[in-house]
C-alpha cells in the first residue's frame, strides 16, 4: 500500500512539472511582457513635460531669431 501511494505521489508530481509548471510559467511570463510594453503613468508624465518644454523653447527660438533679424539683418551669416 505505501508503495501505490508513494506511486500515485510521484506520478502526479511528474504530471505537474511536465505539463501544469511549463505552461503556469509561461502564462506568468507572457502577462509581464504585455504590461511592460506600454509607458507607465510616470513616463507618460515624464513625456508630456518635456513635450510642453521643447514647444515652450521653440516659441522663445523662434523669438529670439526674429529680434535678432530686426536689429542685425546680417547674423546668420556671421557665423
Amino acid at each position: 500500500m505505501t508503495t501505490t501511494v508513494f506511486g500515485m505521489l510521484s506520478a502526479l508530481a511528474i504530471v505537474f512539472m511536465v505539463v501544469v509548471l511549463p505552461v503556469w510559467l509561461l502564462l506568468h511570463y507572457l502577462t509581464k511582457m504585455k504590461s511592460l510594453r506600454g509607458l507607465s503613468a510616470e513616463d507618460e508624465a515624464t513625456l508630456e513635460k518635456l513635450w510642453k518644454s521643447s514647444a515652450a523653447m521653440e516659441e522663445r527660438i523662434n523669438t529670439l531669431e526674429t529680434i535678432l533679424d530686426e536689429h542685425h539683418p546680417n547674423w546668420r551669416n556671421a557665423q
